[in-house]
């Protein structure tokens, strides 16, 4: 199991960035799916997770109304786009499964069973 987290980089306060996970050498057909960050000094975090079952959607009440999690089947891969990015936003983003938990809340607040790598987001003027 590899899942590949991407898009990260440097951008302004206000601004957006759209982070990709994708799998290789096996196909998304996970019950659920999620982003989680790690900023510096803090715990990880579930951000927001995607049920592959019924697509309901679990979102942080940090990032909601400004992150939206969506999937790609037929390109295997799995997106966050974040928009109205603030310096609290900065953070090590991961994609991660979970093999048997179905529900996207759960999966936010409990954890996966396979994390991806993550990818750096820093939001700074």
């Amino acid at each position: 199991v590899q899942l590949q987290a991407s898009g990260g980089g440097l951008v302004q306060p206000g601004g957006s960035l759209r982070l990709s996970c994708a799998a290789s050498g096996f196909t998304l057909d996970w019950p659920a799916i999620g982003w989680f960050r790690q900023a510096p000094g803090k715990e990880r975090e579930g951000v927001s997770c995607l049920s592959s079952l019924n697509d309901i959607t679990y979102t942080a009440d940090s990032v909601k109304d400004r992150f939206t999690i969506s999937r790609d089947a037929a390109a295997n891969t799995v997106y966050l786009q974040m928009n109205n990015l603030t310096p609290d936003d900065t953070a090590v983003y991961f994609c991660a499964e979970h093999r048997t938990q179905s529900s996207s809340y759960a999966l936010c607040h409990d954890g996966p069973t396979d994390w991806g790598q993550g990818t750096l987001v820093t939001v700074s003027s």
